[in-house]
């Protein structure tokens, strides 16, 4: 002990640690052994297991624990939480104390360079958890050589109480239902190493099947399996539970819910708190729903004593009454109530909540950082051929954006759990879970720490860049986006680099799929795109050439975007990989080879779906060539060539393109509503007769027809904030007709007035037809400007407009 001292008093005084910026001079711990004070295995758990584990298996060395303090010189790693510091010398619990206090679950780590030492001390047992979990972000591991920098050195407790993420076992999920239990462990531990301190299972009964060909053990015995992970690692254990019965008013009804409560709740050894969604599914009116919920609340506590009940107002058509009410019970300090959670279809925003309800009353954040349309959080200005290939659950890095998006709302609740499908977007997991931590963190630390970690130091700063590429590629006008090729050119370098392991493991896969995916969308819809105007030059030859020709001429064009296609080796790549993906990790990428569920995540099957107009205009030609008059034909190939066109001193604009998006009257803007609760947003699909949601965008709509395109994608507001689009340089003498394409996947019940009052439409229900078309009434344009307003009636999805044409009579 006395040598401790001796030796820590000189390095304190000549080096004054830990009071000047720390130095980069990595340290070798190769040969290091640990030592642990604690003693207690409900404050240990498994950390010092997963230190040694995971240390293990990147370096094929084993740390041994060392029985007695190693003496001065050996390379060590002490980890002990605050109570037992006092068992550590003198000049390491000094150097502890020299550093910044810390708060629940928070952590001190101290990295001497001068004594090859590494000292970790949780503020309790979860910090010492997350105190592991920095050290093995921060460690360069090899075989046979394990360095870490002084640099490492930090003193940090979480900003938010909150922090995790939802792992539902079901067949919905895009890979979780093909996880076994080492898997659980492992995802969850990973999870946790970098600062989660929540996990949300489900019920086996959802609005789902009820099981999947992919699943391990029954969806009852896996729950179980999850709690118990959990328990094990000191995490709390969270349950999405929706009301999917039909009557909770019955008591034989009630008394069938109750009864499968029991069940649950019983089997689940650790069970902290229960999430109920208002709706989606499940909806109820809110006395009806708070008069369960407290029954609910009774057996939770039978077999979880202190577990709560926390409720989102989540509904798809609500009306102010609803609202009414459900704060109404919220604020009435039920014991058995925990919080409100804010989620996706959740009108009000999060500072209107955080108004009417009590201070003293929690909000848990709820977001989807898995899907990347028809969402709470949809890729802003998302291209037409994104949504069409990637669709709504592709593998999706978005750092910079769920950065964006969390730091946007954070301050208005108590943490966050997210709301995950499946691995598609793991990258955004650690990102929004070090966002919980300190929302301060710059994505760059946590990209790095995740490739260090999980790909290997050699790849920190080449993975790291990869994937923020990714993100590059969706942003702005893919068919001018160069970015595209810069990202595959990086991971086609990583490639030729990465040794046998690095390219079988499965997240560096994720990102290399994406990379060739991106590049061969981006190759054939500027192959396709041209191929289109080729066929539509043909047709507007049709009357030197004849229609039937012209046709003909058209139609091979079109057609050599799937008898001649591109880039062949780079579909044969992401097909490879995808199979790679499923035996690793259960990732279903297609339906028939994989069973993936139609929209979740499956975008594989869309790697050859048509980017042009190629559909509408093949099944335009076809009845065209059916008319027996010639002059007939050319009409119709003139009416096709020219469905744009709005004539003379006309107007034309698609809500939906980048060229026309300066009509739209912006809100907010994105970085402070990214759920788009007060500002316009872009939509996806064309909208069916009678269907309210489709899992693929497609050029398919209004009782099977085929579409046109831009049908596909439109400007849209939720619920009923109004829509409004301007216009300036109309001509104030002139008269106008104004024709509408109302498409999307709402079928809203829209009325449409300008900004001096008039009405050009009252209430229509939409979805029936796509297009419309009014007079505009002179007033209105007697300046030359005018502003159109859309909104919905009360309990409506949102306003929806695709198409305007303002034509000069």
């Amino acid at each position: 002990m006395r040598t401790w001292i001796l030796l820590f008093s000189l390095l304190i005084t000549v080096s004054g640690l830990l009071s000047i910026p720390a130095k980069a001079n990595p340290i070798d711990l190769s040969k290091a052994q640990i030592y642990c004070p604690v003693k207690d295995t409900k404050v240990l758990l498994r950390s010092l297991e997963v230190l040694q584990q995971e240390v293990g298996k990147r370096s094929q060395t084993q740390w041994s624990i060392a029985k007695k303090i190693p003496k001065p010189g050996q390379a060590a790693v002490f980890l002990t939480t605050e109570k037992e510091l006092a068992a550590l010398p003198e000049p390491l619990r000094s150097a502890a104390n020299r550093m910044p206090a810390t708060r629940s679950e928070g952590f001190k780590l101290v990295i001497e360079e001068n004594t090859n030492t590494v000292l970790i001390v949780g503020h309790d047992a979860r910090g010492l958890l997350y105190g592991v979990g920095r050290l093995l972000r921060k460690l360069d591991m090899r075989p046979g050589k394990i360095t870490i920098s002084g640099e490492a050195s930090i003193a940090t407790s979480p900003t938010y109480p909150i922090r995790g993420h939802q792992l539902g076992y079901r067949p919905k999920t895009n890979a979780y239902d093909a996880f076994s239990v080492a898997q659980f462990d492992q995802y969850i531990r990973d999870l946790a190493l970098f600062g989660a301190n929540s996990i949300e299972i489900l019920p086996p009964r959802t609005d789902d099947d009820f099981t999947s060909r992919h699943m391990k053990l029954p969806a009852i015995k896996m729950i179980a399996e999850q709690s118990r992970i959990c328990r094990e690692y000191g995490l709390d254990v969270w349950m999405w539970y929706p009301n999917l019965g039909k009557d909770y008013v019955h008591p034989d009804s009630i008394q069938k819910e109750l009864n499968e409560r029991h069940e649950i709740f019983a089997t689940v050894p650790k069970l902290d708190a229960v999430f109920v969604p208002g709706g989606d599914p499940g909806d109820l009116e809110p006395d009806v729903l708070f008069a369960w919920l407290e029954k609910e609340a009774a057996v939770l506590t039978k077999y979880h004593k202190k577990a709560k009940i926390w409720v989102s107002p989540q509904v798809f058509r609500p009306t102010q009454a609803w609202f009414d009410a459900f704060f109404k019970h919220v604020n009435k300090d039920y014991p058995w109530f925990g919080g409100v959670v804010f989620g996706p279809w959740v009108k009000m925003t999060v500072q209107e909540i955080r108004k009417v309800v009590k201070p003293s009353i929690p909000i848990r954040h709820y977001p989807d950082i898995t899907h990347n349309y028809s969402s709470q959080y949809p890729v802003p200005h998302w291209d037409l051929a994104w949504s069409m290939t990637s669709g709504r659950e592709s593998i999706n890095p978005r750092p910079h954006d769920e950065k964006a998006i969390h730091n946007a709302l954070d301050e208005f609740g108590a943490g966050s759990i997210s709301y995950s499908e499946g691995t598609n977007d793991d990258v955004n997991k650690f990102v929004w879970s070090d966002q919980d931590w300190n929302p301060e963190t710059p994505v760059i630390e946590t990209l790095r720490d995740y490739a260090r970690l999980f790909i290997g130091p050699d790849f920190t700063e080449t993975v790291t860049q990869g994937l923020l590429s990714l993100e590059q590629n969706w942003r702005g006008n893919l068919l001018t986006n160069q970015a595209v090729y810069q990202t595959l050119m990086q991971w086609q370098a990583l490639e030729k680099q990465a040794p046998l392991n690095v390219l079988q493991n499965p997240r560096f896969q994720m990102g290399q799929i994406r990379a060739y995916y991106d590049a061969y969308t981006k190759r054939r819809l500027l192959y396709e795109t041209e191929l289109e105007q080729q066929a539509r030059d043909a047709l507007a030859h049709a009357e030197t050439s004849g229609s039937l020709p012209a046709i003909k001429r058209a139609n091979e064009i079109l057609e050599k975007a799937w008898k001649n296609r591109l880039l062949p080796e780079y579909r044969t790549k992401c097909f490879a990989l995808a199979d790679s993906l499923f035996k690793s990790i259960g990732a279903q990428l297609t339906m028939e080879k994989h069973g993936a569920m139609s929209g979740r995540g499956n975008f594989m099957d869309n790697i050859d779906i048509p980017l042009n107009d190629s559909p509408w205009l093949l099944d335009q030609m076809a009845k065209i060539e059916k008319l027996s008059d010639e002059k007939a034909r050319l009409l119709k190939i003139k009416e096709i060539l020219h469905r744009t066109d709005p004539g003379p001193g006309g107007f034309y604009d698609h809500l939906g393109a980048p060229e026309s998006w300066h009509r739209v009257v912006s809100g907010l803007s994105w970085e402070a509503d990214p759920g788009s609760l007060k500002s316009p947003r872009i939509g996806f699909g064309v909208g069916l007769v009678g269907v309210e949601w489709v899992d693929e965008i497609k050029a398919t709509g209004f009782k099977g027809q085929i579409t046109p395109r831009v049908w596909m994608k439109q400007a849209k507001t939720l619920y009923d904030q109004p829509l409004k689009i301007a216009y300036d340089e109309l001509d104030p003498t002139a008269s106008y007709r104004m024709r509408i394409a109302y498409t999307g996947r709402f079928r809203s019940r829209m009325k449409l007035t300008t900004d001096d009052g008039s009405v050009i439409h009252d209430f229509i229900q939409t979805g029936e037809q796509p297009i419309y078309e009014f007079d505009l009434p002179q007033a209105a344009l007697s300046d030359g400007k005018v502003t159109f307003i859309w909104t919905c009636g009360e309990g409506e999805r949102g306003s929806q407009v695709t198409e305007i044409w303002l034509i000069r009579k």
